[in-house]
């Protein structure tokens, strides 16, 4: 049988992380160092990884990427100089915001950076009312009058968004047109084409944030679809979007503000796939790189998902997978502020220079640094052939000790207290403040650091125990390809629920699923694996904000509207008016076209004893917490077998990432290869 493969890569902050499954049940992965100049020489690297590893470059059938560039393009706001058109008299919705205050108690309120300059602000005389009646037409005179201007501009994107374009897109498609002719090498983004949604400021936020990264994120993917063609391979290039879906990237960069959270979408579908292997339904996956934390609760199998998503005070309306993200990865900078308190973070040591124990270049302290500090992460060679420096590290912990008036190991054994502090709270954020009991779900660790910090946060918290995957420092990438592709589609209706509007929503819904499958099967989906779901906003009338109701695409399900919304209502908020009017206020359909996930592999049955040729060696650790050096034995994970048991104090060592057992704490291989950390029953 000839053998193909499915490659996932997944390009972090320090490591870009890729994955090969065959055919025939092989797995390959690699951990190569990222490149932040230019990602997409990280991606080829993988590649050239996998392929000296035994895979076929001719027989990569499947490429799926996960991508930061445009997470740190909108993180620091190295963003294309954009153009934005809006209607006459709306000029500075972008300054208004939503009329609220970041920081509503501060004194000095610092104003979020502009997504436009207010000189690349440009008006155009029209208007169409909010029913879609046209009160001011625009004329061809207008039109070149504006086309004009922008092209003095120069800019290198064009964002427009017209009043009510969601109702009528006329004017804005006209506008669009005569753009393009006369710029047709800038992107011009049309707020019809990426967000039909109501809210002027919303909308208008995401048509800008979309243009303002398509430059980055178009050039970025071009680039990575050479660096792959050069390789040889040629195989489809997706890449995966905050929807938790993938799209082909010749089609990514013209929705390029959907790949805002692209990498960690990855690991919350592979979340999804793991807990039901183990028949979890209360999971909360905490993926930590070397720059940040994401953290996503999933209950019951179900991808949590939201509409919209806060970047910088700016709204961003998009399909996204509900992640909360900290900046508190393995490479934050530990430091001292100026009142002689210990931070960590959100400053990253990033891939280059990286933690000081990498050896090279770093200089400033990291958590990594204060893990190798303690023996938590010893001498063993990992990803990439990287040997950590422990002098190094001790020597920059013992320069920030001095500070803070402690030893190194002091230090070091503060600053992963801090770091524990930051995620414990961003994981309460998930659970207790959303009135759910963390102590009833299971933490699923993964990313290169993740195992770290997993028996701290399973005792800190009480959970029901900790499940860590096979591959954790791989886990991303190895999601993206169960992912399959993803397309959305929205339009805002603003109308009271009335049964006789029945017939004309089902027709929306039935047109625009027909249109999101067609496109799919251009991208060789066949229809038997095609998914189509559809959810409605709602809200009673008068309600400033809506909440997102499944619903049946049938006639019989929507006429249940208004009794989902009334349970979903109670569900959420503890109370349901059954006889207040409901307001329907956007219609939302999916379509998902499943490319199928890589079988588990089964481990060979152990003893429930380890074989003592995995114990590879034994070292003084400083478990964080204990303030004293124990000499802990060090397991190879590579060599355990299913049932296999080892009680804390421990560490599991493997290429990808390091597990930290407690004292008073179990870890149990699974027949998947997975491991079950939980506190010992006394």
């Amino acid at each position: 049988m000839n053998q193909t493969w499915n490659v996932s890569i997944d390009a972090g902050g320090t490591f870009t992380d890729a994955i090969a499954q065959s055919s025939t049940g092989a797995v390959l992965v690699a951990k190569v160092p990222s490149t932040p100049a230019d990602p997409s020489q990280g991606l080829a690297d993988a590649i050239t990884e996998l392929s000296t590893q035994g895979m076929a470059i001719d027989d990569v059938r499947l490429v799926c990427h996960g991508t930061t560039v445009a997470t740190n393009a909108t993180l620091t706001g190295a963003w294309a100089q954009v153009a934005l058109v809006t209607t006459k008299g709306f000029r500075d919705v972008l300054a208004y915001r939503q009329g609220s205050r970041p920081d509503v108690y501060s004194l000095t309120p610092a104003r979020p950076r502009e997504l436009v300059a207010r000189t690349h602000r440009l008006e155009v005389d029209e208007r169409i009312d909010p029913r879609g009646k046209v009160l001011q037409a625009l004329g061809d005179a207008e039109i070149d009058r504006v086309v004009a201007e922008v092209v003095a501009l120069d800019p290198e994107a064009v964002a427009v968004s017209l009043l009510f374009s969601y109702i009528d897109d006329t004017h804005e498609a006209a506008l669009g047109r005569a753009l393009r002719a006369a710029l047709p090498d800038t992107p011009v983004t049309l707020s019809s084409e990426v967000a039909r949604e109501f809210r002027e400021y919303p909308r208008t936020a995401t048509t800008a944030m979309n243009a303002a990264l398509r430059p980055i994120v178009g050039g970025y993917l071009r680039r990575a679809s050479s660096a792959v063609a050069e390789l040889g391979v040629e195989a489809p290039l997706l890449v995966m979007q905050s929807n938790g879906g993938c799209v082909p990237a010749e089609r990514a960069d013209a929705e390029a503000h959907k790949l805002v959270l692209s990498g960690p979408a990855g690991g919350v579908t592979g979340l999804v796939g793991l807990a039901a292997r183990h028949g979890l339904d209360k999971t909360i996956s905490l993926d930590m790189g070397g720059t940040s934390v994401d953290i996503c609760l999933v209950r019951d199998g179900v991808t949590p998902m939201t509409t919209a998503q806060q970047i910088d005070d700016h709204t961003l309306l998009a399909p996204t997978v509900d992640i909360h993200t900290i900046g508190s990865g393995g490479g934050s900078i530990a430091w001292v502020d100026a009142t002689g308190r210990l931070r960590v973070g959100p400053q990253s040591a990033k891939a280059v220079p990286g933690p000081v124990s990498y050896g090279r270049g770093g200089t400033e302290p990291t958590l990594t640094d204060a893990h190798v500090v303690l023996g938590t992460l010893g001498s063993a060679t990992l990803a990439s052939d990287l040997s950590l420096d422990r002098e190094g590290a001790e020597r920059a912990l013992g320069e920030l000790g001095e500070k803070l008036g402690m030893s190194a190991t002091e230090a070091a054994e503060a600053i992963i207290a801090v770091s524990v502090a930051h995620m414990i709270r961003a994981l309460r954020k998930v659970s207790v403040e959303r009135g759910l009991d963390p102590r009833e779900f299971t933490l699923v660790p993964f990313g290169g650091a993740g195992p770290l910090h997993a028996g701290l946060l399973l005792r800190h918290l009480g959970l029901a125990g900790v499940l860590i995957p096979e591959r954790p420092g791989i886990f991303s990438a190895e999601g993206l390809v169960s992912a399959g592709l993803r397309f959305d589609d929205a339009q805002t209706v603003l109308r009271p629920f009335d049964p006789a509007d029945v017939d004309g929503l089902l027709e929306w819904f039935t047109t625009s699923a027909e249109a999101l499958v067609a496109r799919l099967q251009e991208d060789e989906i066949p229809r038997e694996r095609i998914e189509v779901a559809g959810t409605v906003d709602c809200r009673y009338m008068g309600q400033g904000f809506e909440l997102n109701v499944p619903v049946e695409l049938t006639r019989a399900g929507l006429l249940r509207l208004p009794e989902d919304f009334g349970d979903l209502h109670e569900l959420r908020y503890g109370h349901a008016n059954r006889t207040e009017p409901v307001e329907i206020v956007t219609l939302r359909v999916t379509a998902t076209g499943h490319q199928g996930a890589a079988t588990a592999q089964q481990l060979d049955e152990g003893t429930g004893t380890p074989d003592p040729a995995a114990r590879i060696a034994e070292r003084p650790v400083v478990i964080p917490g204990t303030g004293a050096a124990q000499q802990t034995p060090v397991w190879d994970r590579a060599r355990l077998l299913a049932g296999d048991t080892i009680v804390g104090p421990a560490i599991v060592h493997q290429m990808d990432s390091t597990t930290v057992i407690l004292g008073g704490q179990r870890l149990r291989v699974t027949p998947t290869g997975d491991m079950v950390l939980t506190e010992e029953k006394k």
